[in-house]
This record gives structure tokens, C-alpha cells and sequence, in this order.
């Protein structure tokens, strides 16, 4: 299935989904009057108005419900399947959003509108819903009529070897509902076979697959289809990349064909970026104090500036001034060249374990990563993110070895990331903490993120999250 049908087919099924759990929550109220179920599960039987009173859990419900579904897979199985691909990923979401109202009503106080009785049936009878709609989808999917309108017949156009290729993987995705109705040799059979091959099968699309010294012959197919009215579709895998992804694009009427190596823009992102907003600004807000006693420790303990400013490299290497409470004497940076012969760290990264350089005051910050906290600015004026690859100083970033390690400036630098969350101090070789945050740009989602922040705060806790 072509991935502009397959977003479509997705996002119907979502907003069907979504319909479903709303219409579970409000189930649950009305099951939960009824006396059965009230002996049951031991509970007194609801006043009617209770349900109005927790309409508002909606707003958070019919978002989030899709979303819990689609981290968990849900969605990334063919259209025509077996229902036990379903389970798990369907048994897994049910389990994450009755978790998660319950949590919401426990943190807003409103327990006696929602009692646990209702949250059972709301995730019982969400997974009952949604998974009976998945089995009736395949069994409609399934008849004559919706395979006449939903199957795609096409024709594989190529050499012999890459049409073979398609062919296996195409009957390895056989729920997705392509079917090869005939192959055409591009490498030497005449046009004229596939004029024959179209008006003999009636296909609705040609895939095409050719090496770069073909494209004339390419040229010529896509040409024909377009007199044909069928959909010709180019698999552009003519030329070798290792970790890009190929997406198609349009500028000033020219279509491009985009190589990626780094999340595209999508809601995901837009997620990323209103998180990292308004995740900062709440967190300024609420360590405001801490931070006002931090730089007053700092202002009055050692001589100097409260604050230690520093070039570092942003996205695609672009300075900007970094922001971190003073942790070494002032004359730290003069110091650093008489150090050089005690770096710990392979590569173009400085440390040294004990430095000489950093205050008592500067140590207790560091052990607790309080020093990094003014760095919340950089992230609300869109300089850094909450997670991301750690900014290094643009002094090392030109002391590169490795022109690959540079894939790391792809994407915004951030609080935190892997290679925090890991244990900094015990990593001390350059290419492991590259290769982590290779790790992270490559496996990127909005998930990872929420997933990262969540387990940074135990990790400065027990101190790995120290430098």
C-alpha cells in the first residue's frame, strides 16, 4: 500500500477509534446504574448526573486515546490481517488510557464523579468495541465486492532480478492489497509489450524499479502511462544511502525527491516544539526560587560572574551563547591548556574527574546538575531543546576527526538525552557517547522524548547524571 493511502486509511480509522472510546466512557456510566452490575462489583449505584460531571474528561480522552494506540503499534498492520496482530498492541493501549484517566481524576480530585466500577467497564468494553470493529473491517475487507474496490492490480516493470525482488516482498505484505497482475523486462522488451500488458490487464498502476542507467527507458514508461491514464510509480532506490530516507516533495513546480537523514516535519515535531515551550516556561517558573538561592550561593562563595557564558554549537553547527550557573574559578578557561595532558575523554571532548578548576559550591551543582538549569532559556528562545544531543563548545566541534560524528548537529541540542540517562560519568570514550545520540536522532519520536525525560530525574538523583 502506498504510504499516502496507508495516512488516510490510518486516520480514519483513528478518528473511528476515537469515537469508539469516547462512546465506552459514556457506556460505562449507563452499564454502571444498572443493578447487576452494581451488585456485582460491589458499589453503590451512581447518581445520573455523575456522568455530566466528568464530560470534561473528553478533552484529554478522545486526543489521546489514537495516540496511546498508535506508540503501541496498533496501526502499523496490514489493512486485511489476522485479528490476533491486533491483541496484544489493542490489550497494551485499553490498559495505558484507563490508566491514564484514572490519574487524571486522582490529580484534579474528582474520585467521588468517577468511580473505579467505571473505569474497569470503560476499559473492558473499549477493548471489546474496538476490537469488535476490527474484526467486522477484515470481514468487510474481506468479500468480493470490497476486494474489487479496495485491491490494486499492478504491473511490476524492471529487470528480471528487481522485478523478482518486488514480487517476494509485495506476497510478504499480502494483506496490504497489492496484487502483481503481470511483470514487463525493462531492460529489453519492446513498449509496445506493455501497451498489450495494460489493455490485457486493466491494472490501475506500474510499478517501476531501474538502475540510474535506465532512466531513459523510465522515461519512456512513465510517458506511456501518462497517455494511459495509469499511475506509474518509481521506486527510487537508484542511488545507495545507508541511513537517509527518500520522501517526495515540491518547490516552485519542480517535484524533488528529498534524502533525509533526520525526523521530517510532521505533528510529532510540532509536539517536540510546543513541549519544549511550554515544558520550559513551566519549568522556569516552578525552579525560579532555586535558582535565585543557586545564584546567590554562587554570587557570594567565590569571586566572579553568577552566570558562565560560552559558544557553543547549535543545530547544523550554528553558535549561540549557552547559559550555565559558574562552576569553576574565573579563570578557568586559562587554566584548561595546562589540563590538556590530564583529558580523560577520547577524542575532542575535555574532562577531567576532580578538576582542579571547579568551586566547592561548583562540585555540589554539578553533582546535582543544578548548574545546568539557566539553560532553560536557551530552550524557551528556541536555541536548545528539552532532549536532544548536548551542546558542545564550537572549539571542539571543529577539532572533528570523524566527518559522520557531525550528524549530531542535524537536530537541536538538548538538556538531555541517552547518553545522560546512561551514566555520563562512566562513558568515556567520544565515539560511544556519538554513537548514543546517533541512537537517538535514528530512533526519534515524541515517545523517546517523554520517555527520557521521565527517567533523567532519577538519574541526577543517584548521580549519573553528573559531569
Amino acid at each position: 500500500m502506498l504510504q499516502r493511502d496507508r495516512v488516510i486509511r490510518t486516520q480514519i480509522q483513528q478518528l473511528a477509534d476515537a469515537s469508539l472510546f469516547a462512546m465506552s466512557f459514556w457506556l460505562a456510566y449507563q452499564l454502571r446504574e444498572l443493578p447487576f452490575f452494581s451488585t456485582m462489583l460491589g458499589l453503590e449505584t451512581i447518581a445520573p448526573e455523575s456522568f455530566g460531571q466528568n464530560v470534561w474528561l473528553y478533552f484529554a480522552l478522545v486526543p489521546a486515546a489514537p495516540l496511546v494506540l498508535e506508540s503501541q503499534g496498533f496501526y502499523n498492520r496490514p489493512v486485511v490481517g489476522r485479528l490476533s496482530a491486533a491483541f496484544w498492541p489493542l490489550l497494551k493501549g485499553c490498559f495505558i488510557v484507563t490508566i491514564a484517566m484514572v490519574l487524571l481524576v486522582f490529580v484534579f480530585r474528582k474520585s467521588e464523579f468517577a468511580p473505579r466500577g467505571v473505569m474497569v467497564l470503560f476499559g473492558f468494553i473499549s477493548f471489546v468495541l474496538v476490537a469488535a470493529k476490527e474484526q467486522l473491517l477484515a470481514l468487510a475487507l474481506r468479500s468480493r465486492v470490497a476486494k474489487s474496490q479496495y485491491r490494486r492490480r499492478i504491473i511490476l516493470a524492471g529487470t528480471p532480478a528487481e522485478t523478482a525482488r518486488l514480487r517476494r516482498e509485495i506476497l510478504a505484505h499480502s494483506g496490504d492489497g497489492i496484487e502483481v497482475a503481470a511483470e514487463f523486462n525493462l531492460a529489453g522488451a519492446p513498449v509496445q509489450e506493455l501497451i498489450d500488458l495494460l489493455h490485457k490487464h486493466s491494472v490501475s498502476g506500474v510499478l517501476v524499479t531501474a538502475r540510474h542507467a535506465q532512466l531513459e527507458r523510465v522515461e519512456s514508461v512513465i510517458q506511456l502511462c501518462e497517455v494511459e491514464g495509469v499511475e506509474a510509480w518509481l521506486v527510487a532506490d537508484f542511488f545507495a544511502t545507508q541511513i537517509s530516507k527518500a520522501s517526495f516533495d515540491e518547490m516552485f513546480g519542480h517535484p524533488l525527491l528529498v534524502f533525509r537523514s533526520t525526523p521530517e516535519t510532521s505533528w510529532q515535531v510540532i509536539a517536540k516544539q510546543l513541549l519544549d515551550f511550554f515544558g520550559a516556561l513551566a519549568l522556569i517558573v516552578f525552579t525560579s526560587p532555586l535558582m535565585l538561592f543557586v545564584a546567590l550561593l554562587v554570587k557570594f562563595s567565590t569571586p566572579g560572574p553568577v552566570f558562565f557564558r560560552q559558544q557553543r554549537s547549535g543545530v547544523n553547527g550554528a553558535p549561540f551563547e549557552i547559559f550555565k550557573f559558574r562552576t569553576m574559578t574565573s579563570n578557568a578557561e586559562q587554566l584548561k591548556h595546562e589540563l590538556a595532558a590530564m583529558n580523560e575523554m577520547s577524542g575532542p571532548v575535555f574532562k577531567v574527574t576532580n578538576d582542579p578548576r571547579v568551586t566547592p559550591i561548583g562540585k555540589w551543582l554539578r553533582k546535582w546538575s543544578l548548574d545546568e538549569l539557566p539553560q532553560l532559556f536557551n530552550v524557551l528562545k528556541g536555541e536548545m531543546s528539552l532532549v536532544g544531543p548536548r551542546p558542545l563548545p564550537v572549539d571542539e566541534v571543529r577539532r572533528f576527526s570523524d566527518l559522520a560524528h557531525r550528524r549530531r548537529l542535524s537536530v537541536k541540542p538538548g538538556l538531555t538525552c541517552l547518553w545522560q540517562i546512561q551514566g555520563r560519568n562512566q562513558i568515556s570514550d567520544f565515539k560511544e557517547w556519538v554513537r548514543l545520540d546517533l541512537e537517538y536522532i535514528d530512533n526519534w519520536s515524541i515517545w523517546l522524548d517523554l520517555k527520557i525525560l521521565l527517567l533523567t530525574p532519577p538519574a541526577v538523583l543517584r548521580g549519573t547524571g553528573a559531569k
